[in-house]
């Protein structure tokens, strides 16, 4: 086993034991439905937006903030003997990133559009210049535009076809209600049309003047309106185009990749709805192209005098393409171009004008499958046990050029083109890790397979540093998510290389909840079947402690928003198995949360966790809610973090939970939670800034080990 290295400092050790945990006040609140009641001791952390935006506290925000700021302050003292190794560590991770940096250039009407980090500077340069110039124009100054906010996050860009005018959106509170300025960019002046609580998508009409947005719902913030905007008009005189009455489902705006059509899709877990107008004739009435129904789903683009759809029609669980005339767009017009196939996922489709780009998914891994229109087809090919690959910024329809991204376990993230003809391929930019003693050969990366309680294997990606030995004795950190089909790939982390110098091993368990091995690994681990998410990442957790790579001293999880559910979960399951958790923004008061329709994101998420206003769903949440489940009895040590301004995992969850957990359990294990006062559920905005919680995660489980 590799020496664990440079953990000890030379502060003291504070005694937990000696210092006064904050103990938050119960005032009992009773919630019953369908005979069941439950008693919340802590419901009274709840501060609702009014109260949170007041320029003068109340006496209950008052009551939550000082909780707060106390549970701020704890966390300080407790791990105080750790700050000259939290400086370490953030020193290393951020002295491996490039200062001066610069993006690949995208190539679009004319013009090539680039950005660039400076040295010194927390956020991004952004700039085009003309494809036959070498004179570079500044379009967006993100620094400038930042100073002096806590938060400050750039949305999307959008320049008008005449290449004259940029919109681009921009959010200061970390709550993703984004406001979408615009730009002249032959004079550099900003415009006077300020659009407000949008949800960040903004889109141009082929006039160069009129601009479609959708805007959020003020107390769900669900995004539900879709607005036509004229340039030199107030926003209060735009013309609503849409408005998505179905509470269960949200709706936003796009532009076909071929700039004819622009499309208001409307969605919700398992049903999709678009329609689209002449992107020449903005004032033109929408069309549907299929209505909406149960079990429905499908995405849209255009090529020539047809929609090509992605779509799970005929019970294509794993997806399949069709076509159909642009005329004729429902679904009984819609013709198979690639088959279902019930062993490869069918996840997105690029088109071009000779060629059909697929992303697919065959046993876990993503491929890329490169189709002429006259049938003749090739797979590229990939090397590492496991990996993350993807199509991007392929704006170009007439082209033979695809542009990707690479990356795996130790290959950092590389930007390639491929020549789809020729097959060749070249290597753009890969991530530039500062750092002599870097090298990927220096770390090994594999692919291991658990078996779950019912048999099913669950695929778990490893990556150490070669000379790490199966003694059992190894530190592992093991993460997982596993819901809303997401999928996390395997690709390189150079902040985990401060894990990995220090004899660590990370795992990734790519659980059922994400769509990993196909649709019916989501199917597997959502609503009645979400038991499986957790009961899969202890299964992966076991085969590593079986196999000798850790043991239950040394082991480690981590996971954040609904993998903060999952730690939850398997904490109150299996609290002997870990020797510490890192809950990141953590879903854990699901009952309560699922129960209360005015919480952003509540609505939409019925067919993923359930509506407990019946009865089967919840007592089936209940029974695993970990909030709902604590109990009398020793946890491991734990790191919770939340953000004051989290629209999507509300702060409350987090901090009721510490709170039900720190009176309630029997051990003396460490219990801490950092509370961001100035940011939501994405964490800091600043380039550098994020890292300082990343180097307060890796202190507290190198602490552990030391």
């Amino acid at each position: 086993m590799l020496l664990i290295i440079g953990c000890k400092t030379d502060q003291k050790r504070i005694d937990k034991d000696t210092l006064e945990p904050p103990i938050a006040k119960t005032e009992p609140k009773t919630l019953s439905i369908h005979g069941d009641t439950r008693i919340d001791d802590y419901f009274w952390m709840r501060l609702s937006d009014e109260q949170k935006n007041a320029e003068q506290p109340d006496a209950q925000t008052q009551d939550v903030i000082n909780y707060l700021n106390d549970e701020n302050a704890y966390l300080k003292a407790v791990m105080q003997h750790t700050d000259s190794l939290q400086t370490v560590l953030y020193d290393e991770i951020t002295g491996r990133i490039k200062k001066n940096d610069e993006s690949v250039p995208v190539t679009k009407n004319g013009y090539s559009y680039y950005s660039k980090y400076k040295a010194g500077n927390d956020y991004l340069l952004y700039y085009r210049s003309k494809l036959d110039s070498e004179e570079e124009e500044l379009v967006l100054n993100g620094p400038e535009l930042a100073e002096g906010l806590a938060y400050f996050s750039i949305g999307n860009q959008e320049v008008s076809n005449d290449n004259n005018i940029l919109a681009y959106t921009v959010d200061t509170i970390s709550r993703r209600q984004y406001t979408i300025f615009f730009k002249d960019l032959e004079s550099g002046n900003r415009l006077s049309d300020v659009l407000e609580n949008t949800a960040g998508d903004v889109v141009w009409a082929n006039d160069n003047k009129t601009v479609f947005y959708s805007t959020k719902d003020s107390e769900t913030l669900r995004s539900n309106k879709i607005f036509k905007h004229v340039l030199g008009t107030p926003q209060s005189e735009d013309v609503l185009v849409f408005e998505e009455q179905d509470d269960t489902y949200r709706c936003f705006v796009m532009k076909s990749k071929s700039e004819a059509y622009i499309f208001i899709g409307s969605f919700q877990t398992i049903s999709t709805e678009f329609q689209f107008i002449d992107a020449n004739n903005p004032d033109s009435e929408w069309k549907i192209i299929q209505s909406r129904e149960a079990n429905l789903e499908y995405t849209v683009d255009h090529y020539a005098n047809h929609f090509y759809i992605r779509t799970n029609k005929d019970n294509a669980t794993n997806f399949k393409l069709v076509e159909t005339p642009i005329n004729a767009t429902e679904k009984e017009h819609w013709v198979d171009v690639i088959p279902h196939r019930e062993d490869v996922l069918f996840e997105s489709f690029d088109l071009f004008k000779n060629y059909l780009v697929l992303t697919e998914r065959q046993n876990g891994l993503r491929t890329i499958r490169v189709r002429q229109w006259n049938g003749s087809e090739h797979y590229l090919k990939f090397n590492d046990p496991t990996y993350l690959v993807y199509p991007t910024s392929n704006l170009d329809f007439d082209t033979d050029i695809l542009r990707y991204n690479y990356s795996s376990l130790t290959t950092p993230i590389s930007t390639l083109e491929y020549n789809m003809k020729t097959k060749d391929k070249v290597l753009l930019k890969q991530e530039e890790i500062i750092d002599s003693n870097f090298s990927p050969e220096l770390y090994t990366s594999e692919r291991s397979f658990a078996t779950a309680k019912d048999g099913t294997k669950v695929p778990i990606s490893l990556v150490y540093k070669k000379g790490v030995s199966k003694s059992g004795d190894n530190p592992l950190l093991l993460y997982g998510y596993g819901s809303y089909g997401s999928i996390i790939d395997a690709s390189f982390n150079s902040s985990m290389l401060s894990l990995l110098n220090r004899g660590f091993i990370f795992a990734i368990a790519h659980i059922r909840g994400g769509e990993d091995m196909g649709r019916q690994w989501y199917e597997d681990g959502k609503l009645l079947n979400k038991k499986n998410t957790f009961t899969d990442f202890i299964d992966c957790a076991e085969h590593l402690i079986a196999a000798k790579y850790t043991s239950p001293e040394h082991l480690y999880a981590m996971g954040g928003s609904a993998g903060g559910l999952l730690m939850g979960a398997v904490v109150n399951m299996r609290p002997e198995l870990w020797q510490g958790v890192i809950a990141a923004v953590p879903f854990v008061d699901i009952v309560s949360t699922m129960l209360d329709e005015s919480i952003p994101l509540t609505t939409f998420e019925f067919d993923e966790w359930g509506n407990p206003k019946e009865t089967i769903y919840y007592d089936y949440m209940k029974s695993y809610s970990p909030y709902d489940n604590v109990e009398a009895k020793a946890y491991p040590n734990m790191l919770i973090t939340t953000g004051f301004w989290d629209s999507q995992v509300q702060y409350w969850e987090p901090a009721k939970w510490i709170a039900k957990l720190r009176a309630t359990k029997t051990d003396d294990n460490l219990l801490i939670m950092d509370c961001n006062m100035d940011v939501g559920h994405g964490g800091a905005s600043g380039r550098f800034e994020r890292y300082k919680i990343k180097a307060l995660e890796y202190a507290f489980l190198l602490d552990l080990e030391n």
